[in-house]
């Protein structure tokens, strides 16, 4: 992710309208989604992290029974990039299959 350019405040205000379950957290985006179980839980963490690995754009996850936290940012551009919304759009994706 080296190069990128981080988004401005209102760039990042933009994305945001169009993934309105996802919050900005100074510079990082954060979104807890809720399965039915842990193990439906689980198997979207493995979607994810597939996913993450092989656009090499991994977030912060945390996990809580049925819970799953995803916290997005391009740690090497200092802040928040485009990358971040496309894994952001993934996961909103993978959360529904």
């Amino acid at each position: 992710m080296r190069g990128m350019k981080c988004l401005a405040d209102d760039e990042i205000a933009q994305q945001l309208q169009v993934f309105p379950e996802w919050a900005r957290i100074g510079d990082d985006i954060q979104r807890t989604f809720k399965f039915s179980s842990f193990d439906a839980a689980i198997r979207f963490v493995d979607a994810i992290a597939l996913h993450a690995e092989s656009v090499q754009h991994h977030p912060d996850i945390l996990i809580r029974y049925s819970k799953v936290t995803l916290t997005l940012s391009t740690h090497d551009a200092g802040g928040l990039t485009t990358s971040d919304f496309d894994l952001a759009r993934e996961a909103d994706r993978l959360a529904t299959i």
